[in-house]
């Protein structure tokens, strides 16, 4: 992952980032960021593309990471919510 994020660092004319992002409330949605720099081990700092203004994310709530090319991304981007995986929900055995 940091490997994408370095490379849209680097060439932030060229490539964003798009990936899944996971809030301390447990909610997951589909984001496109700038990547700007690192701001610890555990942290980074990038220009979210949908919310229009620079926000801090943590990395261990990124996953599906992917690099993008620019050209295809048009803003404001909206921010997607990706739902919740389904349970399956087990019915009960009735005992004698």
């Amino acid at each position: 992952m940091k490997r994408e994020l370095r490379r849209a660092m680097m060439d932030s004319e060229t490539f964003v980032i798009e990936m899944v992002y996971t809030d301390s409330k447990g909610q997951q949605s589909r984001r496109t960021i700038s990547p700007i720099r690192f701001v610890s081990d555990d942290r980074m700092l990038a220009l979210c593309l949908c919310r229009e203004e620079p926000r801090q994310f943590y990395l261990s709530r990124c996953s599906d990471v992917r690099l993008v090319p620019a050209a295809e991304v048009m803003m404001p981007m909206p921010i997607q919510t990706v739902p919740a995986p389904a349970t399956h929900v087990i019915p009960a055995v009735a005992l004698a």
